[in-house]
């Protein structure tokens, strides 16, 4: 019985982790009309080794909300970032992936006027940032209108992770 346990406990937690982050999709509420829509992407033109277009189009399951694409992009994973900017819609975060090097950016984006615009530039990480759990971006808990970006940056011939406050409003 408690084998039974720590394994339900163990698929229901990496459920729960995969709506989180993940490949998949995920959900929020990137209209601001207080309904969860689900984000997810589906890659073309990309062979494994990352020949042709390699474009990542991000779709929703709402239809009145346009998709767009991300490319050079080998699929990657969607983030829902909460709302930053305080319009009352989640951004979305999305991290490519790519089948060379460490370095990748991450990208922000909000929904205004039934389109997709950059929050911020695209934001440079290494996979050592990610491994120190060093996400890119988070609101500012201390200034309102402000988010906190971390990115890494090549410095002094070392990879060097830096946060500092943006304003976003």
């Amino acid at each position: 019985m408690k084998k039974l346990i720590l394994m339900a406990l163990s698929i229901c937690s990496s459920i729960l982790m995969g709506q989180k982050t993940s490949e998949e999709g995920v959900l929020g509420d990137f209209d601001g009309n207080g309904t969860k829509e689900y984000a997810y992407t589906k890659v073309s033109d990309c062979s494994d080794g990352c020949d042709g277009k390699c474009e990542t189009t991000i779709y929703f399951s709402d239809k009145k909300i346009k998709t767009f694409i991300i490319l050079p992009a080998n699929g990657g994973a969607l983030y829902n970032l909460g709302d930053l900017n305080g319009d009352g819609k989640d951004e979305i975060g999305f991290y490519p992936g790519w089948c060379t090097s460490c370095w990748h950016a991450f990208h922000v984006y909000t929904l205004s006027n039934n389109s997709w615009k950059p929050l911020v530039p695209s934001i440079s990480t290494h996979c050592s940032q990610w491994e120190e759990e060093k996400f890119p971006i988070r609101k500012d808990p201390k200034k309102k209108g402000y988010v906190i970006i971390t990115s890494s940056k090549w410095e002094d011939d070392d990879i060097k992770i830096k946060s500092e406050g943006v304003k976003v409003n």
